[in-house]
């Protein structure tokens, strides 16, 4: 028989934190918590392996399930000292998702379970506290039959404003149990008019109610869309987690927290968190209250009236940090952990590697590897390369002035502009057209997804720094600001007040999420200097990694960027991307359209000082380093004219007539350009093309190397070849003008020729062209879309579906199709290599900034990859994980 159900309890497991892809995240951490001893109340995992069976078999459970179930169930009560459905001291439970990785609020959860009219009183009388009692059964018939039987949360808070409105009273804290179990009654009523059937009272029917619920929310939209932004397949699953439940609610002595190790936005060593007295967890985590911070040291350093847990409970407190050290220390990471406190005694219900920002995951990386907690090789594991995105986001400028009309919680760090929306789909409408937004929102929740990952920044007037907007920014590298209680959102009159200023939507906002400060309008901005932490990690990675790093780059400001960013080198410098703009246009236009040899080498004499000038800016600034400069490579419908104004200012500087330059631009216009007249096929026809741009390159060297005194190291790449015979034919021009510059110079130039592989023909016919290279460089973008036969530009229509019906695991033009376009490249890579051993290969392709892409060239021996030059240091990091052979002992 199939095992399904894994009980824990303190001091006792069937689990460990090993098992999270059976027992997920929550589930694992739940067991290895209790098998440490620590205070955690008992419980039972139901495995991911059920959700499996769950959506194979239409949704229903296995059959041998119910046994297990019900004898963890005696086990728990066995340990807890009373049994589930006890009506004088019934054991009550909570039920919650926990899927391999951690996916806040994206899945259902049920508190509570197990009350109903008769075990309330039962639940009063042990507790001394009838209004508890009511207040515990209020809510759970709230989430019970939203979560379980389908009814509308806001039905039921409306219901409740309504009858607070009736009495007279304005906080849930003024209702007395009389008033509860009125509010009570009217929900009950609420869910037979909307669910069509009465509560259930039988606890076990809630119990089976609330498992299914709970494995049918892994395919709730919002689980679905984050699975999408995080790369979590939906073959993971989640499991299930039903445990005795505590109450933060309880009395005066009670509370309830979420707390992490060290400070997940800056990585400082600290206790950082928030706790509610006389709360359940979800009311922290859900943001509907403000809360109160841990420690005195923040305590103090918050605005107003707040009391720290370390005061008012200095005892719990103590032995709550202990227990936080110890996690730490156990895991060997920053623990993001929720707790209860229930008449002063301590219960651990959570704990994970908690979400940081990029920059505390470089300090928690560079501090524990010091510290001992982790060797180096370790600390590179446990950094993201792609949250180095985050470190490159704007921070206002220190000089600008601010005019802050409110100071919120510094939430998640960066600085955002934006225009105002109060609607996570209009975020998303106005994003996809191209317009910043700034999404505001009384407090977020896991139904705003969408619209928090549209907009560049998010501010809310509740919650604290560890509510559902403050985790899933940090997590999405986006500026927040929480807890701005000043704010007054009018969602009808779609405007905010604050401070006697209205804010309507579309009037511009700036907020700054590491002060909390909140400005109307635009504030100038800069970018971060990447030092410290950075410079150390990046220092190790480069000890660790073999693969090399260069960058795309063509102008002077992407190469000094990439060598700022680390690389080493420029692996590819598209020379058409130099023509776009001024006079340099129109004449690569003349070019084009000349009749003659003569007609382009007026225009090309026009190009070539052009050219000299800004490769030798190239050579100066990589002095050194290897510059891999591609041939001229333009899809002509790029550069020909389109307007009667284009078209004149070119006959204006040929001195020819508009009609006959007309005639000629229609010869030249292309059905399918991409595999049009481009490439080697210009050299082919117009080899004069050739000349001059191999004259410009070694004279650039030359003056380069005279002016820094560092011989240019220069590569030629000959683009979209698929025959040897096409790199012969340019190779011998490029070499007839390196002797031609060194006659007249006395200097001889010293290069490298090769080629981009972007041709599937090419790649089977590596070996073939190897020995006349002495590089490749697989261009993967254009390759990708040869192989697949799907243009890039016009992809967006289809792309999404073939995703989302799992027809493709990722978009192949961001993370390379490894069994497809991959095996092309590694077909490539060993027939070059056996035709000519020293050859050296590279990838030139955006693929070469993706870090799954990286590791597939990794274990294929490509020699360096290229990338944009704002992706250089994520390109380093992803090298080095690489060649430790990737991610380690995650924990949650």
């Amino acid at each position: 028989m199939a095992k399904w159900v894994y009980s824990f309890s303190a001091g006792r497991s069937e689990g460990s934190a090993a098992m999270r892809e059976l027992l997920g995240g929550k589930g694992a951490n739940l067991a290895e918590m209790a098998a440490l001893g620590l205070p955690v109340p008992p419980g039972f995992t139901i495995t991911t392996e059920v959700c499996a069976y769950f959506y194979a078999n239409g949704r229903t459970l296995p059959a041998d399930l119910g046994p297990q179930v019900e004898a963890a169930m005696e086990e728990m009560g066995r340990v807890a000292g009373h049994a589930f459905d006890d009506p004088k001291w019934p054991l009550l439970v909570s039920v919650r998702s926990g899927a391999r990785a951690s996916m806040p609020g994206m899945m259902d959860t049920v508190l509570n379970l197990g009350l109903n009219d008769e075990t309330v009183e039962a639940l009063a009388a042990y507790s001394s506290d009838a209004r508890f009692a009511w207040d515990c059964y209020r809510r759970f018939v709230e989430m019970y039959s939203s979560v379980v039987l389908g009814v509308e949360h806001h039905i039921f808070e409306e219901a409740l404003e309504e009858f607070k409105d009736s009495r007279g009273l304005a906080l849930d804290t003024q209702l007395s149990d009389d008033h509860w179990r009125i509010v009570v009654q009217q929900f009950k009523a609420i869910v037979e008019a909307n669910a069509g059937i009465a509560f259930p009272q039988d606890p076990r029917e809630q119990l089976w109610g609330a498992i299914k619920a709970v494995f049918s929310s892994w395919m709730n939209h919002r689980a679905i869309i984050y699975r999408h932004l995080h790369n979590i397949p939906e073959s993971w699953g989640t499991a299930v987690n039903v445990q005795a439940m505590v109450f933060g609610n309880m009395d005066s002595n009670s509370a309830t927290g979420v707390a992490f190790t060290r400070n997940p936005s800056t990585g400082v060593k600290e206790l950082y968190g928030e706790y509610l007295l006389n709360s359940q967890g979800e009311d922290v985590v859900a943001g509907l209250r403000t809360p109160q911070p841990l420690t005195e040291v923040a305590s103090r350093a918050s605005p107003g009236e707040k009391i720290s847990l370390e005061a008012t409970m200095p005892k719990v407190f103590a032995e709550f940090a202990k227990v936080a050290d110890r996690l730490e220390r156990h895991y060997r990471d920053m623990q993001d952990m929720e707790f209860t406190i229930e008449r002063g005694n301590l219960w651990m219900l959570q704990t994970r590697s908690g979400k940081r920002t990029a920059r505390a995951a470089l300090k928690l990386a560079v501090d524990m590897a010091n510290e001992g907690l982790l060797t180096r090789e370790q600390a590179l594991l446990r950094v993201e390369p792609t949250s180095f995105d985050q470190l490159l986001h704007p921070t206002i400028d220190p000089a600008a002035r601010r005019d802050v009309l409110v100071t919120g919680l510094p939430a998640s760090p960066g600085a955002a502009f934006g225009e105002i929306v109060f609607s996570p789909e209009e975020a998303a409408a106005l994003a996809a057209s191209g317009r910043k937004v700034i999404l505001v929102r009384t407090e977020t929740s896991p139904e705003d997804i969408h619209g928090m990952h549209a907009a560049e920044g998010i501010l809310t007037a509740r919650g604290g720094m560890t509510s559902h907007a403050a985790v899933v920014a940090r997590g999405m590298g986006k500026p927040c600001v929480t807890g701005a209680g000043a704010l007054r959102i009018d969602y009808d009159e779609q405007c905010f007040t604050v401070a006697g200023e209205r804010f309507a939507k579309g009037d511009k906002l700036t907020i700054d999420g590491s002060a909390g400060h909140v400005i109307a309008g635009e504030v100038k901005m800069q970018r971060p200097e990447l030092t410290g932490e950075f410079a150390v990690l990046m220092g190790w990675a480069d000890k660790v990694r073999r693969l090399k790093v260069r960058a795309n780059a063509e102008t002077p400001s992407d190469a000094r960027a990439a060598r700022r960013f680390g690389a080493e080198g420029i692996g590819l410098a598209r020379t058409e991307h130099m023509f776009f703009e001024g006079e340099r246009i129109v004449a690569v236009r003349e070019m084009i359209l000349a009749d003659d040899a003569e007609g382009r080498k007026a225009a090309l004499a026009k190009l070539l000082p052009i050219q000299r000038e800004d490769f030798k800016h190239l050579f100066e600034i990589m002095a050194g380093l290897p510059v891999t400069i591609r041939l001229l490579d333009p899809p002509l419908h790029e550069f020909l004219p389109h307007t009667e104004s284009e078209l004149a200012a070119v006959a204006r500087a040929m001195g020819a007539d508009p009609v006959k330059l007309r005639r000629r631009a229609l010869q030249l216009s292309e059905f399918n350009p991409m595999l049009g007249f481009r490439g080697v096929r210009l050299a082919v026809v117009f080899p004069e093309i050739v000349d001059m741009q191999a004259r410009a390159i070694f004279e650039a060297a030359i003056e380069a190397s005279l002016s820094t005194g560092e011989p240019a190291q220069l590569e030629i790449m000959a683009p979209l070849v698929f025959a040897r015979a096409e790199l012969d034919l340019v190779q011998a021009r490029v070499d007839a003008m390196a002797r031609l510059v060194e006659d007249e110079t006395g200097i001889r130039p010293k290069y490298h020729i090769g080629t981009m592989i972007e041709l599937p023909r090419a790649a089977l016919r590596a070996g073939e062209i190897a020995p006349s290279a002495d590089f490749f460089s697989f261009g993967t973008n254009d390759l990708t879309q040869t192989t697949l036969g799907i243009s890039r530009d016009d992809s967006g229509s289809f792309l999404g579906a073939y995703i989302e019906k799992g027809l493709l695991p990722h978009d192949p033009f961001v993370s390379i199709d490894q069994e497809g376009v991959g095996e092309l490249v590694a077909l490539g890579c060993q027939r070059a290599r056996a035709a000519r051993p020293d050859i050296t290969l590279g990838v030139c392709g955006e693929h070469g900034g993706d870090p799954a892409s990286l590791a597939f060239f990794e274990k294929i021996g490509i020699d360096y990859v290229s990338c944009s030059p704002f992706r250089v240091p994520i390109a380093r990091l992803a090298a080095a994980q690489a060649a430790l052979g990737g991610k380690s002992d995650e924990t949650a």
